[in-house]
């Protein structure tokens, strides 16, 4: 994946992340209160806000660093995290399906290799 893309991915994240969180505030806010779950979808919300962020710098990381390929797998690691991690939270916010909480972990570990990989691609001359 290019800079380019990246950013790009970053942005409709992103503005994908405020619009959940308004609905959640305003269109969800007695379905969020009636399972005890407004604090669980504000996590999930925040995460993938954070992720999308770190997608965006990993992009402007990318347009440095080129040949550090290893940043692509941390973008796709980023992007199964918000979808595991934030997905599952805001399914078990909503619906009141607790067994998905399973899940959420395996996006938290997606989220920890994104950062990982990250760490290992920002060097000069990064090949991996």
């Amino acid at each position: 994946m290019n800079y380019i893309s990246t950013i790009k991915l970053a942005a409709i994240l992103g503005a994908l992340t405020v619009a959940i969180g308004a609905f959640g505030a305003h269109g969800l806010a007695a379905t969020l209160e009636q399972f005890g779950r407004t604090a669980t979808f504000e996590t999930a919300v925040k995460y993938q806000f954070y992720h999308a962020l770190a997608i965006f710098m990993v992009g402007l990381l990318q347009a440095k660093l080129p040949h550090a390929k290893i940043l692509d797998t941390a973008i796709y690691a980023f992007l199964a995290g918000i979808i595991i991690f934030s997905g599952s939270l805001y399914v078990l916010s909503t619906t009141g399906v607790t067994w998905l909480g399973a899940i959420t972990p395996i996006g938290g570990v997606a989220f920890i290799a994104g950062w990982i990989m990250v760490f290992l691609g920002a060097k000069p001359n990064a090949k991996s």
